[in-house]
């Protein structure tokens, strides 16, 4: 893939090279500012938002702000004549009431802990099957053969398989995307085969501690949220310690440990079925979420091309306030993640409504997107593409700005840190868009292009983790623009202080540039690449 990549880039870099700059765009572009980034995210990013998480008065404040901006630059509210389009987000208050092991009862934040879970159900069974790492790759398969389904499952829930620290996946001393951050292949996996139940045992330490959560409600600090959605709720996953986990292999005579081994020094599965004796009964209160996208429309211009619509979105949402007691500042106020792409969009629709007051188009329509629970898991963008105001076959690209306000961790201290930026996507979906953006960059903004994290099968899974995600796997080709993680992702110190709003300014431009030559070309990208 790396290969590709840069002979698309070096493809771009001739074509960018005799590009001429289109003076229109250059009109406007200036109007995407340092100056108006600041006034913007100081606002939104300020301790009177809260961190703006899902649901609470902070994410509010920003979706009114956003809308009130929208609406003083004239785009239209598209949602039944409202800016607001409501994403049914719940909380799910689940609570684990008995849960026995051959007759004798657990203690929830010591043999087991459930943090997240929905539905009701009693169950109770006879066996258990063990599925090693409950991986499912091409040259190994925890459940080849196996059928699981109506059963207790209980998998090793990190890392894969090793021997003398080459993974059998791989064939290297690289790990797969199986055992990446953040991954959920596996347990996907495992669900696609319709167990009742999932025991994920954590093999990092000998159990939870003093420190673990309560049972029900997911702990005290914060409920799990979900979209509502109809039909069957899906098998609870519920963790346990590996003394847990050896007292469900009992009767096999081995332990976790013993049957890890055995994987990793042979490389070949040891799922098994092993009698134990299990009793569980939970359920789970739903919670309703206020929670809204913002959506701004501009109509485009060209009576044969203004149904189709360009889609340049962030998320405004963060993850809120510091549940830590005795916390010095509790606020995480989410400055570059994601107040810096929010921004971002909005100097965007400011520039573009101008050009469209003056007569200058766009041809095609630009749908604005403020996403709301990205940080709970895209929940924003994955309702609306279930549920697309346009509908997606009309929807030519999604440009994503998630954090383009900081210098991540890999760029510090670098002579080129202040002009660059990860684009992940681009030609994942079309070679056609990749080119254009190349041909915008090379043609105006002039930065480094940076395509380390391109990859779907990067470790880090940034490919999956921002709300382009959503329309990707709908087929819609997307960008997504990204500076890296930084020591305060996710932390109170992700304030506007640390902005580098030049910076910010700048990548945002590229987006303008990029979405203003997709918007105004006589053909959209074509799609010759796959989900």
């Amino acid at each position: 893939m790396k290969k590709t990549i840069l002979l698309l880039s070096l493809a771009g870099l001739m074509t960018g090279a005799c590009a001429q700059q289109n003076p229109i765009a250059m009109k406007y572009a200036p109007i995407i500012s340092a100056d108006l980034a600041k006034k913007h995210l100081s606002i939104i990013a300020s301790d009177e938002y809260e961190g703006r998480e899902t649901g609470k008065p902070g994410a509010d404040k920003a979706a009114h702000y956003i809308a009130d901006e929208f609406k003083s630059l004239g785009l239209q509210p598209i949602v039944n004549g409202s800016y607001f389009f409501n994403v049914p987000i719940i909380q799910n208050a689940f609570k684990v009431n008995t849960f026995t092991l051959n007759g004798a009862p657990l203690t929830s934040g010591k043999d087991f802990t459930a943090f997240a879970g929905t539905g009701t159900k009693t169950i109770n069974a006879k066996d258990v099957v063990f599925v090693g790492y409950g991986i499912g790759a091409g040259n190994y398969d925890d459940l080849k053969g196996i059928d699981i389904a109506g059963k207790v499952v209980m998998y090793i829930s990190s890392g894969e398989p090793m021997n003398a620290g080459v993974s059998k996946i791989t064939g290297t001393d690289k790990l797969s995307d199986w055992s990446g951050p953040r991954s959920r292949k596996r347990q996907a996996y495992i669900l696609s085969k319709n167990p009742s139940l999932m025991l994920a045992v954590t093999t990092t330490g000998p159990g939870f501690g003093a420190g673990g959560r309560s049972p029900g409600a997911g702990g005290a600090r914060e409920l799990p949220m979900t979209l509502k959605k109809e039909g069957p709720a899906a098998p609870v996953t519920i963790t346990i310690p590996q003394a847990t986990a050896d007292m469900l292999l009992k009767s096999s005579g081995k332990t976790v440990a013993d049957l890890k081994t055995a994987i990793d020094q042979s490389g070949t599965p040891q799922s098994q079925t092993v009698k134990a004796d299990i009793a569980i009964d939970y359920t789970t209160e739903e919670i309703p979420v206020k929670a809204v996208d913002v959506l701004g429309f501009l109509r485009g211009s060209d009576p044969k091309l203004k149904d189709e619509v360009l889609v340049i979105s962030a998320h405004y949402d963060h993850i809120g306030l510091v549940r830590t007691e005795g916390a010095i500042d509790k606020v995480n106020n989410g400055a570059d993640d994601d107040g810096s792409g929010t921004t971002g969009i909005m100097e965007i629709a400011r520039a573009f409504t101008q050009a469209k007051k003056d007569g200058k188009g766009p041809r095609r329509s630009i749908l604005f997107l403020g996403n709301v629970g990205e940080e709970k898991g895209l929940l924003g963008s994955e309702y609306y593409t279930d549920h697309p105001v346009i509908p997606l076959e009309r929807t030519i690209t999604d440009l994503n700005i998630d954090m383009i306000g900081r210098v991540g961790t890999e760029y510090i201290g670098k002579a080129d840190s202040a002009n660059y930026v990860y684009v992940i996507g681009s030609s994942m979906l079309s070679t056609e868009l990749h080119n254009i953006g190349e041909k915008a960059n090379n043609t105006y903004t002039k930065l480094d292009l940076d395509y380390k994290y391109d990859d779907p099968a990067d470790p880090n899974r940034f490919y999956y983790r921002s709300d382009h995600y959503n329309f990707a796997k709908h087929g819609v080709p997307i960008i997504f623009y990204f500076n890296g993680v930084h020591a305060d992702y996710h932390r109170p110190g992700d304030e506007v202080s640390k902005i580098n709003f030049t910076l910010l300014a700048k990548r945002a431009q590229l987006v303008f540039y990029t979405a203003w030559d997709l918007v105004n070309a006589d053909k959209r990208p074509v799609v010759d690449g796959k989900k």
